[in-house]
Parts: C-alpha cells; sequence; structure tokens
C-alpha cells in the first residue's frame, strides 16, 4: 500500500472475499455488531463458503472506532513468518529499522483505537493466535475481528459461529445472482428444493445460479440430485455441510467444458489475484492456446468460479480459497503442478525485471502500484526458488531485483529478509549473489545497520573482483561511499563515490542508482562548504530524471537544492523544492526521504518567521525517525540544521512554548504529519509530476516496454540498478 492509510474494511485493490451479494443476514448482523462491542477478540467462524467474510466486513464498516477499521488479508499468506508482515502492510505501516514487525506494530499502534478485521486465519491459526494475544495484551485499545474456519483459541475470545442461510434468504439469493445474468427466477418448488440441497451455503446457491443461463431449475435439480446420491449415498438429512460445499464445487468443476476445468486447475497456482495478462502466459499451452484463455475465463466468471474487481492497476481476477483450493487438487492430481509454478515464477520472474527496467522511466509511478499489486505471487515466486533445489540463484536474482521495492517504496525489512535468506543457499551463479549482496548492503545502510552493511558491501567487492563484474565493482563501491556519507567520513565517502560514478561511466550504467550516486556527491560537496559544485551536480541530476520522467531520485536531488537554497538565504525557493520532494518520497511511501524533506522545511519555516510551525514539524519529525532509524543517521552533518532550528525556535518561543509545539507535532501519525506540511506550504497536487521531456524508453526493436517478459535478461536486470 503506498501513499495515504487506507481505512475501512476493504482496502483499495483488494478483491471481494465473498463472491455473494450481501441478502438477508440482518439478525445475524446485529448480533455481531452486539457482540463487538462486549468483546475485545470475536471470531466468526463457519463452513467455507457460508458467508463470514461478508458478514465480518459489513459489521466491521458499522463500527466507528477512533482510528478506523484495517483488514488483513491472510488468504495468500502462506508462510506462518510472514503473518506479522502481512498486518504491518495492511496498515500502512512503515518502518526501516531492523525492528522486528511485531516491535513496529506494537509502537506504532500505541494509543490507537482501531479495530483489526483477520480474514482467513484457519490455515495460519497458531502464529494468528500468538500475535493476536499478544497485541490485546499490550495494547488495550485495539479490538480485533477474525474469520475463519477455526477459532484461534486465544483467551477471553467470543466465538461467533456463522450457519448457513434461511431457506427465504437462500431463495432470494438465487434470484438476485439469477437478476445479475439477465433471468428472471420465481419462487418456486424446484428452486426451493436446489437450495435446500444446497444447505443454503451462499457459495453453493451462487454456484447453481451462475448455472442458469444453460439449464433451467428443474434440470439444475436433477443433475444436482444425481451428483449428490453418487457422492453420498443417502437424502439430504443426511449431508454434512462441509460435504454439501465440496460436493457444489465438484458438481460446478464437472458442468465444465474440458478447457474450463484446465484453466480452473492452472488458476490455481496464482496467490492471490492475477490479471489478463499473467493468465495468458502462466495458463497457456498442452491443451489450451494463449488466445483461448479469455474466453474461457469468461466462462468462469460467468459461472461464478472466478471474480472480477477493478482496481488501480486495472482489471483483476481471483478465486475463493474453496474454489482454488479444488482446482489445486486438480492440478496436482494430473502431475502438472510443478511445471505450473515454474510458469509462474517465470512470468513473475520477468514482471520483476521489466518493473526494474521501467522505474527509470515516465513510468516509474506505474510500477510501484504493479508491484504492490503483485506481491503475494512475487513472494511465492521467491518461495518457489528459495525452497526448489537448484533455483537459488533465481531467488537471489528476484530478491535483487526488486531492490526498488525494498529501498524506494518502504520495504526494507521484508526485502532484507528475502536478501539474507537467498544469499544463505549457494547457488553456484556468482553474478546474481553479487547483485543480492550489494542490495543488501543498501537495504542495511537505509536501516541504519552499519556492520552488517559493510560486511556485504566488501565481500560483493571482493567477489565481484575475483569474478571480473567491474558492474557489481561499482555498485559495491557506490553503497561503500553512501555508508562513508551517513557515517560523517565525507572525505572518504567523496572518493568512493567519484570512483563509482566513474566506473557507471565506462561501463555505461545509467539509472536511478547511478542518480543517486550523483546526488550523495553533491550531498558530501555541500556539507563541505561547496555548494555551487552540490548545486551544479543536482541540476545535471534533475535534467536526467525529468529527460526520463524519474521522479524518485528527483526528490532528493531536490532535498539537496533546497538545503544549497536555504544557505544561501533563499527560503522561497528552498520551500517550493522541499513541498515538491516531499510530495513524491510520500507518494512512494518512502519514509527516509519524507522525514529529511520535514525536518529541512521546519527549518525553512522557522526561518521565515514562523518558529510555532517549526517546532511542530520537528516534532512530527521526531515521531517518524524511530520508524526509520537512528535520527538524522547519528550524523554531525545531517544534523546540524536540526539543531539550528530547534535552538532559533526556542530563543523565540521559549521552553515551554517550543516544547508544548513539539508535543503537538509530536502526536501526528506520519499522513496528518505529511498533510500538514503539505497543506501548511500550499503545495499542489501528489501527481502534478513533471512531464518526461525525453522519448519514452523503448526496446531494440522499436517497441514500448510494457509488456514484461517471461525470464529475465541476462544480466539478471542489473543494468537497471
Amino acid at each position: 500500500m503506498r501513499g495515504p492509510q487506507r481505512p475501512g474494511p476493504s482496502a483499495d485493490g483488494n478483491l471481494p472475499l465473498e463472491l455473494t451479494a450481501f441478502v438477508g443476514r440482518s439478525a445475524e448482523l446485529g448480533e455481531l455488531s452486539r457482540a463487538l462491542e462486549s468483546g475485545r477478540l470475536v471470531t466468526v467462524t463457519g463452513a467455507g463458503g457460508v458467508g463470514k467474510s461478508r458478514l465480518a466486513s459489513r459489521a466491521a464498516a458499522g463500527a466507528a472506532p477512533r482510528d478506523g477499521v484495517w483488514r488483513v488479508e491472510l488468504a495468500p499468506v502462506r508462510d506462518p513468518e510472514f503473518v506479522d508482515y502481512a498486518v504491518v502492510e495492511a496498515l500502512g505501516l512503515t518502518d526501516h529499522t531492523t525492528r522486528l514487525p511485531r516491535e513496529t506494530l506494537l509502537e506504532q499502534l500505541a494509543g490507537r483505537r482501531i479495530l483489526l478485521l483477520l480474514d482467513g486465519v484457519e490455515h495460519l491459526v497458531d502464529a494468528c493466535a500468538e500475535l493476536v494475544a499478544e497485541l490485546l495484551r499490550r495494547l488495550p485499545d485495539l479490538a480485533v475481528l477474525a474469520v475463519g474456519r477455526r477459532p484461534l483459541g486465544v483467551a477471553g475470545e467470543l466465538l461467533f459461529p456463522l450457519e448457513p442461510l434461511g431457506e427465504d434468504e437462500a431463495v432470494e439469493l438465487f434470484a438476485e445472482r439469477a437478476g445479475r445474468q439477465g433471468l428472471q427466477v420465481r419462487d418456486c418448488a424446484e428452486v426451493r428444493e436446489v437450495c435446500r440441497r444446497l444447505d443454503g451455503i451462499p457459495l453453493a446457491v451462487e454456484l447453481a445460479a451462475g448455472r442458469l443461463r444453460a439449464l433451467s431449475p428443474g434440470q439444475l435439480l436433477e443433475r444436482l440430485d444425481d451428483r449428490f446420491r453418487l457422492l453420498t449415498g443417502g437424502g439430504q438429512d443426511a449431508l454434512p455441510r462441509h460435504r454439501t460445499l465440496r460436493t457444489a464445487v465438484g458438481w460446478s468443476h464437472e458442468l465444465c467444458t474440458p478447457a474450463e476445468r484446465l484453466l480452473w486447475a492452472r488458476l490455481s497456482v496464482f496467490a492471490g489475484a492475477f490479471d489478463l495478462e499473467a493468465a495468458e502466459y502462466v495458463c497457456s499451452g498442452d491443451g489450451l492456446a494463449a488466445e483461448e484463455v479469455l474466453d474461457v475465463l469468461a466462462e468462469l466468471l460467468a459461472q461464478s468460479v472466478v471474480s472480477r474487481a477493478e482496481t488501480g492497476s486495472g482489471v483483476r481476477y481471483g478465486m475463493l480459497d474453496t474454489v482454488r483450493a479444488y482446482g489445486a487438487d486438480w492440478l496436482a492430481a494430473a502431475g502438472d503442478a510443478g511445471r505450473l509454478r515454474r510458469r509462474h515464477r517465470d512470468w513473475f520472474m520477468g514482471l520483476a525485471t521489466w518493473c526494474e527496467l521501467e522505474w527509470f522511466s515516465p513510468r516509474q509511478d506505474e510500477v510501484a502500484g504493479r508491484v504492490e499489486a503483485e506481491l503475494p505471487n512475487l513472494r511465492a515466486a521467491l518461495e518457489h526458488c528459495l525452497t526448489e533445489p537448484d533455483e537459488a540463484h533465481l531467488g537471489q536474482c528476484l530478491a535483487g531485483s526488486l531492490w526498488f521495492c525494498w529501498a524506494g517504496c518502504g520495504r526494507l525489512s521484508e526485502g532484507r529478509r528475502w536478501l539474507e535468506r537467498s544469499l544463505e543457499l549457494d547457488s553456484g551463479y556468482p553474478q546474481s549473489r553479487l547483485k543480492a549482496l550489494w542490495v543488501l548492503g543498501y537495504v542495511a545502510i537505509l536501516q541504519g545497520d552499519a556492520v552488517p552493511a559493510l560486511a556485504a558491501l566488501q565481500e560483493c567487492r571482493a567477489e565481484a573482483e575475483l569474478a571480473a563484474d567491474p558492474a557489481a565493482v561499482a555498485y559495491a563501491e557506490h553503497r561503500t561511499g553512501c555508508l562513508a556519507l551517513v557515517t560523517d567520513d565525507m572525505a572518504r565517502a567523496e572518493t568512493l563515490l567519484r570512483s563509482a560514478l566513474g566506473r557507471y561511466q565506462e561501463i555505461g550504467e545509467l539509472n536511478s542508482n547511478v542518480l543517486m550516486g550523483q546526488v550523495e556527491l553533491a550531498m558530501t560537496r555541500a556539507f563541505r562548504g561547496d555548494l555551487a559544485d552540490a548545486v551544479r551536480l543536482c541540476e545535471d541530476v534533475r535534467r536526467v530524471c525529468e529527460d526520463h520522467g524519474e521522479r524518485w531520485a528527483r526528490s532528493y536531488a531536490l532535498y539537496v537544492l533546497a538545503y544549497a537554497a536555504w544557505q544561501d538565504g533563499e527560503h522561497a525557493a528552498a520551500r517550493e523544492l522541499l513541498t515538491d520532494c516531499l510530495g513524491h518520497a510520500h507518494g512512494f511511501r518512502d519514509l527516509l526521504g519524507s522525514v529529511l524533506s520535514i525536518e529541512l522545511l521546519a527549518l525553512v519555516t522557522v526561518a521565515q518567521g514562523d518558529p510555532a510551525e517549526a517546532a511542530v514539524l520537528q516534532g512530527a519529525a521526531g515521531r517518524m525517525w524511530p520508524s526509520v532509524g537512528l535520527p538524522l543517521f547519528g550524523s554531525a552533518h545531517y544534523n546540524a540544521p536540526h539543531e539550528l532550528c530547534e535552538a532559533t525556535a526556542r530563543r523565540a518561543l521559549g521552553e515551554e512554548r517550543y516544547a508544548e509545539c513539539v508535543r503537538q507535532g509530536a502526536g501526528l501519525d506520519r499522513e496528518a504529519a505529511v498533510a500538514r506540511a503539505l497543506g501548511y506550504f500550499g503545495v499542489r497536487p501528489l501527481d502534478a509530476l513533471p512531464a518526461p521531456r525525453g522519448p519514452v524508453p523503448q526496446r531494440r526493436d522499436g517497441t514500448d516496454m510494457r509488456k514484461p517478459a517471461a525470464s529475465p535478461t541476462r544480466k539478471g536486470g542489473e543494468t537497471a540498478g
């Protein structure tokens, strides 16, 4: 989730968890709402497809905790280790430090009155129970609404078992679903018998209604009756509800054409949502041509096997867990699961490579959104690479290619975990290992973890020289210079950064990383008193970025230009540069860029005669720094403007008033702090970005680089960072 946090039971871009319309359930909704008022942990349990998620979302939407309702979608999470990360991500919390995500949750949720909706806990019960127990114990203002087929077993848990629909409600749902297809269904004995056969399970009713284009209610009943008798050997009274649902799903599967069954099985390889291009690549071949996938997918949509949603990243598709699991069983039985997982891995390796290349382009914002939408699938691809024999090098390549996601989009902690896991394995491929090493060093620097950063970069440099890999040498040298910069060794920083930039020029490397190296060199020049050289370097970066439509590195160049403008007494120019910088850093969820901008904005504000507002901004920055790392890197050079601002504001306000303003700022969360800083200065909208002055980057064949390849480049995407 980039940009502002999105409160509410459904975050923008998530597919609906239940396909059914919300029919009936008014009594249950009232009971669940009352349960939420009386207990801090309520768990909605019931069979798959019974409508748990839908009811829980409605109840959560009706709750009114002071700080909002947040839904965490756990269905795509397979590794219990990533439960905490999923919660951090869903809450929009950003933490660049080496702290575990649990610590981030406990610190940033302290004092906040929120309702946390954990949806799909049954396959992660132990991990979810342990997390929920600690959160409830240490955060007295937190309430949790869990949804799953099993209770969590946590002390104080209130269970809310959800029963299927009553007969009248099931008939109403059946008719409503028929109406979506332009069909009118009257309440008759055959319709009621169909709903009784399906035990009123909403998903089963909807799957049956999805067949009304081809079958009448009487034909539905006849086929459904035959199917149930075949599988259960008894009448409706003997049908356990879990068997009813599986039977209904299996019956729907039987009525599919061979092509529909094949696609259903193959789509089960996706973790969470997917788009059409991914489905066409991953699922085509061996009996299903790529050009046939769309038509077959449309049939599965009509039958409610697949759902469709409009998201910020375009149209995306998904399947409920019950439906996906049924398809996965068929895929495994056909002996095709391994091949499909490899195709899935290849597609998302290609996507990551495309995104890395396009990060340095006018589509940078699109790339950030695309990667965010595809994170569940990228994680699945990483997990596959790191658990399959002989694929460690692909895991290292994939983790390294996503450097822009880890460093530029606020996911340092997760990125570091994947990078470290990949480097624990012996890949036998030096190039992919070298890339993972320098990216790990970069991530550790941004987390303020100097010792592991230096170790990774020294190892990278030594191995790169042995392997005669000039690009890896340049990246290792560059990031070592960056480390020297933030630890106040300006002479060494300048030497290393100049050398790295020379190496980049020799090998023809130009991308966001290279431009960041030039910005970092400019910062060393500014700190050493040569403002003119710093401005020259950053104006050059600014021009190149605007030629290529690059926004991320450009925002850091604006920060240095603002620093120089402030030093020259050009406060209005500094303010304009910093608001532009902050808007884009925040848009990319780059917490470091955001807090640096707010710190310097405070100094500009006091210089323009508003010490109270400057103190508020300092308080807001002070609250943000623990999620970034050591405040201002513990650097005397970076800290000097902060100290000057503080001293000036204290002198103007007095100790008591200054402390009061700082406390006010510290009460602002990240979103409020950024909004305050941008609003105070009347910044233009966040999406008002400069248009690229140069041509859109193209492949050698002249086509634009929109569609990802199915496999990584020969260099593992390293030419893009």
